[in-house]
């Protein structure tokens, strides 16, 4: 007996690719997807077993083992020891989490790409946060400025820029934008950039954008946090353009 997707349905004379099993695959994949967009299956219940889902969905173990596999790497799925396998939270942070590794291995004109990127994101972003900041998410970004301008260790520099921005985008609410700015964060890109200015001797242009952002903030004015974060991340985005060379 064959399944849908065994050689044995195949036309005579047909070969057995590996893209084909890819798509089969690719096929298992969407049908999960579909069942946990329809409600089918929701957040934080039990998926069923391989065997239960390859014959309701007319699919074979080994494409639904890859299926599940592949969903987990992704967040939708997560494995739990002798429990079986169950859909997770399904939080932003969760599905975007390998959206990380964009900004992470990006070189040369990709990299300049995830800044224009963020350059479309962050200043309305950090706008937005303006709007919405309260006094105790003020002390806190204005606690990681601090720690920006000490300057005694680069690795507390770039972690506090880095927790500096994530914290601003935060304050919009809007969890699914936290996850895509955290996922166009990269800690490696952003030492480096630091410690290019650091050598060229203008730390201190960078340490004046998040004073300026800061103030913004503090005004809760979005036209002016809009701008300083504007002219922020030009000001990266033309530093790496500078030094692509350094990157491809």
């Amino acid at each position: 007996m064959t399944t849908p997707d065994d050689p044995g349905k195949r036309a005579p004379g047909a070969v057995t690719t590996e893209p084909g099993r890819t798509s089969v695959t690719q096929r298992a994949i969407e049908r999960i997807k579909s069942m946990i967009a329809e409600g089918v299956l929701r957040p934080g219940e039990r998926l069923p077993t391989e065997r239960e889902l390859s014959a309701e969905l007319g699919l074979s173990r080994s494409s639904m083992r890859e299926a599940i596999r592949a969903l987990t790497t992704l967040g939708v799925l997560q494995a739990r020891h002798g429990a079986g396998v169950y859909v997770t939270a399904l939080r932003p942070g969760d599905l975007l989490e390998t959206f990380g590794v964009l900004a992470e291995i990006s070189r040369g004109e990709t990299l300049v790409e995830v800044l224009q990127v963020r350059r479309m994101l962050e200043p309305a972003a950090t706008a937005l946060a303006a709007a919405r900041m309260d006094d105790e998410r003020l002390a806190h970004i204005g606690a990681l400025l601090a720690d920006i301008a000490d300057g005694e260790s680069l690795e507390r520099t770039v972690a506090a820029d880095l927790a500096f921005h994530q914290a601003i985008v935060e304050t919009t609410g809007n969890a699914t934008l936290a996850a895509v700015n955290a996922g166009l964060s990269s800690h490696t890109f952003r030492s480096r950039v630091w410690r290019g200015h650091q050598r060229a001797g203008l730390t201190g242009r960078l340490r004046e954008d998040h004073e300026r952002i800061h103030r913004a903030l503090a005004a809760r004015d979005p036209a002016a946090a809009q701008a300083a974060a504007t002219v922020h991340v030009l000001e990266v985005e033309n530093w790496l353009r500078a030094h692509l060379d350094d990157f491809s």
